[in-house]
């Protein structure tokens, strides 16, 4: 028996030619997904990418390959999903090109069978999980460090003590360390800095 897909997926194709288009819809189709959006132009992939729920973008590269390049960076900007690219042979010179876009996988139209889309899509959804669990531990780290920053500043004291205050109030209020962190800089901004209280 044929596994099914992980999950309903709603999948944009973008590609100047819509004959390839429809090739590639049938095949995410046969797959159990949804194309709920194709486009020919980058104005068109603008709109649509801004506008539909996207899970994962599939970008088709022709003779073209500045404009897939610019589909590729645009949908990167402006949708909250992956892209994959599906070339019609392997391009390494592409492929770096593509890979300085933001895209997260490819593959040939040779192997662009239904079981090869779909461990590709795969693979870009959980690289894509990944990606944004690592962008938010940097943000997290971030924002302690700027929080013993301020309490390092306000009672004079070094990175390790600023770290135990913080540690310490996250156990007595019972929450997470970086509620804390959060809750510090928001009011922080509301407190006068140690300078001018010392002059008032």
């Amino acid at each position: 028996m044929e596994p099914g897909p992980v999950r309903h997926l709603r999948i944009l194709l973008a590609d100047e030619r819509q004959e390839h288009l429809e090739q590639v819809s049938s095949v995410v189709t046969r797959l159990g997904h949804s194309v709920v959006a194709t486009a020919t132009s980058i104005t068109a992939a603008a709109t649509l990418s801004e506008r539909e729920q996207v899970d994962v973008a599939i970008v088709v590269v022709d003779d073209d390959t500045e404009h897939a390049l610019d589909l590729i960076g645009l949908i990167v900007r402006e949708a909250t999903c992956p892209v994959i690219t599906l070339l019609a042979n392997e391009d390494p010179a592409f492929i770096r090109q593509a890979a300085k876009r933001g895209v997260f996988a490819y593959i040939t139209n040779g192997e662009a069978r239904d079981e090869r889309l779909e461990s590709a899509i795969e693979v870009v959804l959980h690289r894509f999980a990944e990606y944004h669990a690592l962008e938010g531990a940097f943000g997290r780290r971030a924002l302690t460090e700027r929080a013993k920053g301020i309490l390092m500043e306000r009672h004079s004291v070094d990175e390790e003590r600023a770290f135990q205050m913080l540690r310490d109030h996250s156990r007595k209020g019972n929450r997470k360390l970086i509620e804390v962190a959060q809750a510090l800089l928001d009011a922080h901004t509301l407190l006068p800095s140690k300078d001018e209280e010392e002059a008032g």
